[in-house]
């Protein structure tokens, strides 16, 4: 989730935790990361989602955040245990980078510096330590733009997607990058909002009761999270920059940018230029 002022997250979180066993069999660990500016408060656990205490307190205590990454795990590489669940959190750039993965890479063992070293045995891990040492070898020391970013990420995903499936999302407390190579969707919340029902759980919000003209949400899931809002599917490698609750930066073919203006005129309003 990314948003244009801190929001909390319980509703989605109410309906994505459900798939970690009762909707779906996503249930071998679970964690969530709030950022608060440069520093971010990291939940994890190997527990399922459905059964932890800790998963209990976030579906209830409304911890609010610009920017929040969750993670339901279905283990592919990697024993069930507190190392592996994602997200993993790491330091660059005098900030905290939050990362997590959906998919299973095949044979990919890349050549680390050292700098970033996985702490548990997962594909997952180990990819995000080459992404943040592909940056520093890019960069330095001296924290670049979001564009800059964006485009050595957009440069570096699909190579590390030839092997295998590689949907992410990735934050530093600024801004939320999202990566899809088979399957993500995302939908914009903002003024004027209308009430949202969850797929997962019998529970409906209206949002326009508890919210004010300033605020936007954009969400990003695997699966939508609600049976009532238009959600926009991820094309496969197609890489967004979200930030203040919108997506500012689009990486996509011509023709699949033109199609997607015609289903979803707003996206003609994003005010940096898109990457082709």
């Amino acid at each position: 989730m990314n948003c244009a002022t801190p929001t909390d997250i319980t509703f989605s979180f109410r309906g994505f935790s459900q798939r970690a066993g009762i909707t779906s069999d996503h249930s071998d660990g679970f964690g969530i990361a709030f950022f608060e500016d440069k520093a971010c408060r990291l939940f994890v656990d190997n527990q399922s989602a459905v059964e932890s205490p800790i998963a209990e307190l976030i579906r209830n205590y409304p911890i609010k955040s610009r920017n929040v990454i969750a993670h339901i795990r279905k283990a592919t590489q990697g024993k069930i245990n507190l190392e592996n669940s994602h997200p993993f959190m790491r330091e660059l750039w005098g900030r905290q980078w939050i990362f997590a993965h959906n998919g299973d890479l095949h044979g990919f063992h890349p050549e680390l510096s050292g700098r970033y070293t996985p702490v548990g045995n997962t594909d997952s891990e180990r990819s995000f330590c080459y992404l943040l040492d592909q940056l520093v070898m890019h960069f330095g020391y001296k924290e670049p733009l979001l564009d800059d970013i964006f485009n050595v990420l957009l440069d570096i995903s699909p190579k590390i997607a030839e092997y295998g499936t590689f949907n992410f999302c990735l934050s530093n407390g600024q801004a939320l990058f999202s990566y899809a190579v088979t399957k993500l969707h995302w939908l914009v919340r903002e003024y004027p909002f209308k009430p949202a029902q969850l797929i997962d759980l019998d529970v409906e919000v209206d949002f326009s009761h508890v919210t004010t003209p300033e605020d936007r949400v954009a969400v990003i899931t695997t699966e939508p999270l609600t049976q009532n809002e238009k959600w926009t599917a991820f094309q496969p490698g197609e890489m967004i920059l979200f930030k203040d609750g919108k997506p500012i930066q689009i990486h996509m073919t011509h023709i699949e940018r033109l199609e997607r203006e015609r289903l979803n005129p707003a996206l003609k309003r994003i005010t940096r230029a898109d990457q082709y």
